[in-house]
């Protein structure tokens, strides 16, 4: 993918954001999980988070903790998070510019979340 045919390189993606630090920003999920799925996005085109500089993970980390903190002042109601980040297509990734997903969880959310990320293969979840 071309920074050209990237949806995460356009200025509709980069005018939908909600945060900014250094190298960074965040933007709603266009496809939540769960009310409150962010995504933390280069600004730099950069393929997957292998691919990242050590600015844009560190940038991407502060950033992280930054929407941690305002998502539980916002919503009593989180009680924990998924981050996630897909590498390459047989790992899920859609969109081929490095992306992070905060996933805030609330008790009760699911059944059993016990396995977290694991259930991206289900027979694997429970242990």
């Amino acid at each position: 993918m071309t920074k050209t045919e990237c949806p995460f390189c356009s200025p509709e993606t980069l005018s939908r954001a909600v945060a900014y630090h250094g190298t960074v920003f965040a933007v709603d999920d266009k496809f939540p999980v769960t009310p409150g799925h962010l995504l933390i996005i280069p600004r730099r085109h950069v393929a997957d988070c292998f691919a990242m500089s050590e600015a844009e993970r560190r940038d991407a980390e502060t950033l992280l903790v930054q929407l941690r903190e305002r998502t539980l002042a916002g919503d009593p109601l989180v009680t924990g998070f998924n981050v996630g980040i897909n590498c390459g297509q047989s790992a899920g990734q859609t969109i081929f510019h490095a992306h992070i997903h905060l996933i805030p969880r609330r008790s009760g959310d699911t059944a059993d979340p016990r396995g977290g990320v694991r259930g991206v293969i289900p027979r694997r979840q429970r242990y």
